[in-house]
């Protein structure tokens, strides 16, 4: 049937708060093929197997700062936000299957949040995927070809993202 070759989506959410409006979200669009786990994604059972993974990681917002948050962003949250990143990157790797694609991204601008963990995801079995390329958006310049990398302005708030496919 065609129900049986339908996209199925997990969509993992630690926050039941932000879990909550997911939720919501997803019920207002409709979607009735998507699993909300309210579950730390470093913990999801390694019986899991996707074929394509968006890790929208936590990180330390600096393509978002503005005068309300700027005071919450200092070197500690920069390398807490590093480590955490690594450990979902490792089970996202683990998770995915061969040929898989894996979408890294972060609402960051920093190079260690961004090309370190890109050049952390090559050494572990990936390839790069090249991000098409968005003339109409201001752009950063990357360390690495194929990534994406928005500078923030007053239409767009900077962010990062990176394509992968497992070997």
């Amino acid at each position: 049937s065609l129900t049986s070759n339908m996209a199925r989506i997990t969509a993992v959410e630690k926050n039941k708060i932000r879990a909550d409006k997911l939720k919501y979200n997803i019920k207002m669009q409709g979607a009735n093929r998507v699993t909300v786990l309210v579950e730390d994604a470093r913990n999801l059972d390694d019986f899991y197997s996707f074929d394509k993974i968006l890790l929208d990681a936590p990180c330390s917002g600096s393509g978002t700062l503005n005068e309300k948050n700027i005071e919450n962003f200092n070197e500690e949250l920069v390398n807490r936000s590093v480590k955490f990143q690594k450990e979902l990157v490792n089970k996202a790797i683990k998770l995915l299957k061969k040929d898989g694609i894996l979408v890294y991204s972060t609402c960051s601008i920093l190079e260690f949040e961004n090309e370190n963990i890109v050049n952390y995801i090559l050494k572990n079995n990936m390839e790069i995927i090249n991000i098409e390329n968005f003339d109409e958006i201001p752009k950063l310049n990357t360390k690495i070809d194929g990534c994406l990398c928005v500078c923030p302005n007053e239409f767009f708030e900077g962010f990062f993202v990176a394509k992968f496919r497992k070997k």
